[in-house]
C-alpha cells in the first residue's frame, strides 16, 4: 500500500508537499504514510482514492486495477 501511494504520486509528478496540502496535513505526516511509519487513517485513504480516481481496494493492494 505504501509503495502504491508513492507510485500514484510520482506518476502525476506531484511532490509530497503538494499532496500534503491536498490532504490538509504536513509534508512530514504524508512522508510517514509513504514510508509505512504511520497508518493511513480511513478518511485520508478515501481522499486519496477520490483524488487519484482509483478504488480504496487498489490503494490497499487488494486489486490490481
Amino acid at each position: 500500500m505504501y509503495q502504491r501511494i508513492r507510485d500514484l504520486r510520482e506518476d502525476r509528478d506531484l511532490t509530497q508537499r503538494e499532496l500534503a496540502t491536498v490532504l490538509n496535513c504536513s509534508q512530514q505526516v504524508y512522508s510517514n504514510y509513504e514510508l509505512g511509519q504511520r497508518d493511513i487513517p480511513t478518511d485520508v485513504l478515501i481522499k486519496l482514492s477520490k483524488f487519484y480516481g482509483v478504488s480504496t481496494d487498489y490503494i490497499l493492494g487488494l486489486k490490481e486495477k
